[in-house]
């Protein structure tokens, strides 16, 4: 089975700056963290605040998928950045 995203849960985290969110290869989860800087340059008129962070993830949430499902390799670790 693929990597999947059933899940549609997501949260900011401000020390990191960046929006994590959560993966599935079968039973193993796998945690996603995508940075502020790739989220602004997918829609440069956001605010750097968590409303619109987290709305400019949910707005180009299918391309952010992609990229997860791209740089992710099995079994080699449990997080991965996007930035």
């Amino acid at each position: 089975m693929a990597l999947n995203f059933p899940n549609p849960s997501r949260s900011y985290d401000a020390a990191r700056h960046c929006v994590c969110f959560w993966g599935y290869d079968n039973a193993r989860e796998v945690a996603f963290q995508v940075s502020d800087n790739i989220l602004f340059s997918l829609s440069q008129e956001m605010a750097f605040e968590e409303a619109s962070l987290l709305a400019t993830f949910d707005l180009h949430r299918e391309r952010i998928l992609l990229l997860a499902q791209d740089i992710y390799t099995p079994g080699a670790r449990n997080t991965y950045t996007i930035s």
